[in-house]
């Protein structure tokens, strides 16, 4: 038996706390199922989500995602524990590897051997969360020694996040849970036989697995000034080497390699010229209430158990009437 859809929402993380802790009890409220924070350089994601443990009561909190280069799997075991106590049964750990930009750039780590990075966090974060005391030795890890006491008294699912083919089965073999973002729904197929591939390899049904989406959504009858947006923020996304390989993967590969020269030239028209109308409708949700319900209803039924609401609309106005138009009475 297949998992029940659940809405999630992802939280602005503003620079005031005090919003996002708002808007979170807002949305367990109204009667969002989970609550979903993005690790994007501002507030912390982890910090943020012990925060809105404390002040909510029945509501999912995961990250996703967070990446594994900047914490050590012990780090992520410790303040995995401690969220777990503030919401027990409540939280969900999205791990993933971020890009270039974000490790090599922001943290000074090289961003080498993602997919073995990611792997052999799980593997030993695993380990300790279960309370086994750790002694590992891997491509990108090692660790000896570490042992939670008390070890957690429920687990914690990991979810992993994964763009391209050995990513994808990687996620469907070690996560409990897979976390997407930023494609067309017509790639979707393609990545979900990916997942479903190593889900075999690990025993479990694909059917039982959960599969997390980040959705750019927009409620507006202003799209062409929404397209403008999306174009802006997310050039520099598929300008980085990890992105721009899916982007190519997933159907566009000219654009892909405009994107670069784009981006290696400095010249912003080019980048973001790459990202045109038909390609921006591909990778995000907007136009008026009953277009963008119909577009998260087709991506549910093409595999989706978990479509998250990230609503990129600067205008308060038309932020809340996007995530309003996702409540359970409406979708």
């Amino acid at each position: 038996m297949s998992l029940p859809t659940r809405m999630g929402l992802s939280l602005p993380v503003f620079q005031d706390l005090h919003k996002t802790v708002e808007m979170a009890k807002w949305g367990e409220d109204n009667g969002y199922e989970g609550l979903w924070i993005a690790d994007s350089g501002d507030l912390d994601a982890l910090t943020v989500s012990a925060v809105l443990a404390t002040h909510t009561e029945r509501v999912r909190i995961g990250t996703a995602v967070v990446p594994v280069y900047p914490r050590t799997p012990a780090g992520l075991a410790s303040i995995t524990t401690t969220i777990s106590q503030l919401a027990p049964g409540r939280f969900i750990l999205g791990l993933g590897s971020s890009s270039h930009l974000m490790i090599d750039g922001w943290h000074g780590i090289p961003f080498e051997k993602p997919l073995s990075r990611v792997k052999e966090t799980t593997q030993v974060l695993r380990g300790m969360l279960n309370g086994e005391k750790v002694s590992f030795t891997g491509r990108t890890l090692r660790s000896k020694g570490y042992r939670l006491a008390p070890p957690l008294q429920a687990p914690v699912p990991i979810y992993l996040a994964a763009l391209l083919p050995r990513m994808l089965e990687m996620a469907g073999e070690f996560g409990d849970g897979v976390v997407l973002n930023l494609f067309p729904l017509s790639a979707l197929p393609k990545m979900m036989e990916h997942i479903a591939i190593g889900a075999q390899r690990a025993g479990k049904k694909m059917e039982d697995l959960e599969i997390v989406c980040r959705h750019q959504v927009w409620v507006t009858g202003d799209p062409a000034a929404a397209r403008a947006l999306v174009r802006k923020r997310f050039a520099p996304y598929y300008a980085t080497p990890v992105y721009n390989k899916f982007l190519a993967w997933f159907g566009y590969p000219d654009k892909a390699q405009t994107l670069t020269e784009g981006w290696r030239e400095k010249d912003r028209d080019k980048t973001e010229g790459a990202l045109d109308d038909e390609l921006v409708e591909q990778i995000a949700v907007i136009g008026d209430a009953d277009k963008c319900r119909e577009e998260i209803r087709a991506f549910v039924a093409a595999g989706i158990t978990t479509p998250v609401i990230a609503c990129i609309a600067p205008d308060p106005q038309e932020y809340r009437d996007t995530v309003e138009a996702f409540l359970p009475d409406k979708f």
